[in-house]
C-alpha cells in the first residue's frame, strides 16, 4: 500500500489531507504548532479577508451564512478549524511534531522518482511515495537592507498585532500592499500619524460595488476577464478617484489592474479615506537611516518612533536541501499551475502559487491535480511515471507566487491536458526507442 504525506496543517495542509483520504489514500499529516489555521492564528488583529464570504471557502463546506461579507481574522481561524473538526482531521494530524528533513530516497533515476525519506523532529525516519508540502509562504519574514541604523522600535507585520505594540506616536509603514495598508489604516484609526512608503504606481480597489462585494456583482460576470478589468477601472475612477487625487500618490505604469509587471492592484479604500483625512501621507523610497530620522529619496527626512515593515516573505522550504531547489527571483521555479518543482517527481508544493482573488479554494483544486499525478505514477509503478520530465519538456517554469488568476487558471487547464494526454505520449515514446 503507498502512502504519503502531507506537511502542515493550516487551509493548504487541510486540503490537502481531505483530498487525499476522498480520493482513498493512505496519509499522515505533521503540523509543527498545537493547531489547525496555520498563520490565521497569528496574523494582526485588524485583518479581515479582502475576498467575498461567499467565494473564499473550502470545496462543499461554505462559511456560515451569519458571518459578514469580509469575515475577521478569528473567523476565519474559527471556519477552518471547523472545517477539519468536521472531517475528522484532529484524530489524523500529528501536533507539535516538526518535518526536520525530506530527503530523496537513493535511485539511479530522476531525483525523487523512488520517492523521499521524512525525518520527524522526534527523530523518526519514514519513507513515503510522494510529499505534499504545504508548509505555507507567510512565514519566514523578510525586512531589506537600508543604509544607516534607525534607532527607534522595528516590526515586521508578520509579527505584529495591533497599535498597543507601538511606541510613540510617528510611524512608518514600509510596504504598500494590502498588509502594508491595512497596517497603516489600523495605525490612522488608532488616533497616530502615519507615513506609508508607495514607490511605484498602484491601482486602488474598494471591497465592494453597488453594495455588494465586487466579484459578487452579477452583470460582471457575462463580460471577458479583459472586460472585467477594464470595467472596475471604470467603476473606481467614478468612485475613488485616480492617483493623481491623493497627495504623494505615484502614478501606476501598468495600464490593466491585471499587470503585475509594472505595479499592483490593492483592494482597499481605506487608505484613500485616511490620506484625504491626513492621518495618513505618502512618501517615496527610503535612502537611509540615521538614528531616528528616516531619509527619503526625494530629499526630505523626517524622525519616526516606529518601523513598521510590510516587506513580505521568503518562500522557504527548510526541511529540503537547497541544493535540491531550482529558484529565480528567490522563488522555486515550478510546473503546473506551481505544484511541481523543477527538477523533483512526486513532490508537491500546495499553496505555493497564490493566483489573485479567494485563495482556499485554490488548495483543493491544486491537490487534484496533484492526485491526477500520483495516479500516474502509480499506475506506471517502479520509477514512476517521469511527470516533473514530461512536464518540464512541454511547459515554460514559472517563479510567480502572487500571480494573475486566468493565468493561473491557464496553467491548470493546461496541466490537465498534458495529464489526459500522457499515456498516449508514453506510448509513443516507448515505440520511438523500440524502433531507435
Amino acid at each position: 500500500m503507498t502512502r504519503y504525506c502531507v506537511i502542515g496543517a493550516g487551509a493548504a495542509g487541510i486540503s490537502a489531507l481531505e483530498q487525499l483520504r476522498k480520493a482513498g489514500y493512505e496519509v499522515d499529516c505533521y503540523e509543527k504548532t498545537d493547531r489547525v489555521g496555520g498563520h490565521w492564528h497569528t496574523d494582526y488583529d485588524a485583518l479581515h479577508l479582502i475576498t467575498a464570504r461567499d467565494m473564499t471557502h473550502f470545496e462543499d463546506f461554505p462559511m456560515p451564512a451569519d458571518y459578514p461579507h469580509f469575515p475577521r481574522r478569528d473567523q476565519v481561524r474559527a471556519y477552518i478549524e471547523s472545517y477539519a473538526r468536521t472531517h475528522g482531521h484532529y484524530d489524523i494530524i500529528r501536533f507539535n511534531t516538526a518535518v526536520a528533513s525530506v530527503v530523496p530516497i537513493p535511485t539511479d533515476g530522476a531525483v525523487g522518482s523512488a520517492g523521499w525519506t521524512v525525518t520527524l523532529d522526534t527523530g523518526e525516519v519514514i519513507d513515503y511515495d510522494g510529499v505534499l508540502v504545504a508548509n505555507g509562504h507567510l512565514w519566514d519574514q523578510n525586512i531589506p537592507t537600508v543604509p544607516g541604523t534607525f534607532t527607534g522600535k522595528q516590526i515586521h507585520s508578520g509579527s505584529y498585532r495591533n497599535t498597543s505594540e507601538i511606541d510613540g506616536t510617528r510611524v512608518l509603514v514600509v510596504g504598500a500592499g494590502n498588509s502594508g495598508c491595512d497596517l497603516a489604516v489600523d495605525v490612522a484609526q488608532n488616533r497616530l500619524e502615519a507615513d506609508i512608503v508607495i514607490r511605484k504606481g498602484i491601482y486602488f480597489q474598494p471591497k465592494t460595488y453597488f453594495g455588494v462585494p465586487r466579484q459578487q456583482v452579477g452583470f460582471l460576470g457575462q463580460f471577458s476577464a479583459d472586460e472585467q478589468d477594464f470595467a472596475y477601472r471604470l467603476l473606481a475612477r467614478v468612485s475613488i478617484g485616480e492617483w493623481h487625487n491623493y497627495p504623494g500618490m505615484p502614478e501606476p505604469k501598468h495600464r490593466t489592474l491585471s499587470d503585475g509587471l509594472g505595479g499592483g492592484t490593492i483592494v482597499n479604500d481605506l487608505l484613500l479615506y485616511w490620506i484625504h483625512h491626513g492621518r495618513i501621507r505618502v512618501v517615496p523610497a527610503i535612502e537611509r537611516f540615521d538614528g531616528d530620522t528616516v531619509h527619503f529619496t526625494d530629499g526630505a527626512s523626517r524622525a519616526y518612533d516606529t518601523v513598521l515593515w510590510a516587506t513580505g516573505f521568503r518562500p522557504s522550504l527548510p526541511f529540503i536541501d537547497e541544493s535540491l531547489i531550482r529558484r529565480r527571483r528567490g522563488a522555486p521555479l515550478r510546473y503546473a499551475g506551481g505544484i511541481v518543482p523543477a527538477g523533483l517527481e512526486k513532490l508537491y508544493l500546495i499553496g505555493m502559487s497564490a493566483p489573485r482573488g479567494p485563495q482556499i479554494p485554490v488548495y483543493g483544486v491544486q491537490t487534484k491535480l496533484a492526485i491526477r499525478m500520483i495516479a500516474l505514477h502509480e499506475a506506471v509503478g517502479g520509477p514512476g511515471a517521469g511527470i516533473e520530465a514530461y512536464l518540464a519538456a512541454l511547459q515554460e517554469a514559472d517563479d510567480r507566487i502572487d500571480i494573475v488568476r486566468a493565468v493561473w487558471e491557464d496553467q491548470m487547464a493546461d496541466t490537465a491536458r498534458l495529464l489526459d494526454a500522457y499515456p498516449q505520449a508514453r506510448r509513443l515514446a516507448a515505440a520511438e526507442k523500440a524502433t531507435a
